[in-house]
């Protein structure tokens, strides 16, 4: 069983808003806000240089008007880039934070989160003890604790053993049959899983066994309603303010 029962919202902004701006950065988290989302998710990464920031590819091309693997970028060069026009002219200039930047803006703004380890090839140990060792030292001790998860089992045995007051969220794509065993090796305290793969036996199983559940990526209102009903205790969506409107009625 889980060693705590996680507060879970109905409702976490997907890379912030990410249908109405530029995902993983800072005018996204703003837009979530104002949405009305008391929850983001992001994805941390390090750069060439070892700092920790925020994309969610392995290449910068599709949210950038660079090229090529973020691993082989030193974050100068990452922060260099334009990382809003390709969503639309009004966010030209937005920059890829950060993760000291991304959680002073949730200090300020009263914001949780779920950080997404989101490790380069080959850097699965090295991203979750940089990225866990800042989250640690920048997150203010007074405010409840961000859910860590990750796809990478890696990452998160490594943030069970270095950073165990962390509660952990397991990322599954498919329903493994072993997805239990994975769940408590880990401690986990939520489990995330892919629309997709969710049914209502299965979102019961998870449930059954005491786990937070949240299921991923979910911008169709209706679905959302269906996942919450079946037991899921949220959504991850690009869309938060209509996925608001429609579980709260």
């Amino acid at each position: 069983m889980p060693r705590r029962t996680l507060s879970l919202p109905r409702v976490i902004g997907h890379r912030g808003a990410a249908e109405a701006a530029p995902e993983n950065t800072l005018a996204s988290f703003r837009e979530a806000k104002r949405q009305g989302a008391a929850w983001v998710e992001f994805d941390a990464k390090l750069s060439a240089d070892g700092r920790p920031f925020l994309l969610h590819d392995d290449n910068v091309d599709r949210t950038s008007n660079g090229h090529g693997p973020a691993r082989a970028l030193n974050y100068d060069d990452l922060r260099a880039l334009d990382a809003g026009s390709w969503k639309a002219p009004a966010f030209a200039g937005e920059k890829m934070p950060l993760l000291a930047e991304a959680l002073s803006l949730f200090a300020l703004e009263d914001l949780q989160f779920n950080l997404e380890l989101k490790p380069c090839p080959g850097r699965a140990r090295e991203t979750a003890l940089v990225v866990l060792d800042e989250l640690k030292h920048l997150w203010p001790g007074a405010k409840t604790k961000p859910l860590i998860s990750s796809f990478v089992l890696e990452c998160l045995e490594i943030a069970r053993d270095h950073t165990p007051d962390f509660p952990r969220g397991l990322l599954l794509e498919e329903h493994p049959a072993n997805w239990l065993d994975l769940a408590q090796d880990l401690r986990a305290d939520a489990v995330n899983i892919w629309d997709r793969a969710a049914t209502p036996d299965w979102i019961a199983e998870i449930k059954a066994e005491g786990f937070g559940l949240l299921v991923y990526t979910v911008n169709d209102a209706d679905r959302a309603k269906q996942l919450i009903g079946w037991g899921a205790d949220g959504v991850f969506t690009d869309a938060p303010a209509r996925i608001l409107a429609a579980v709260a009625q």
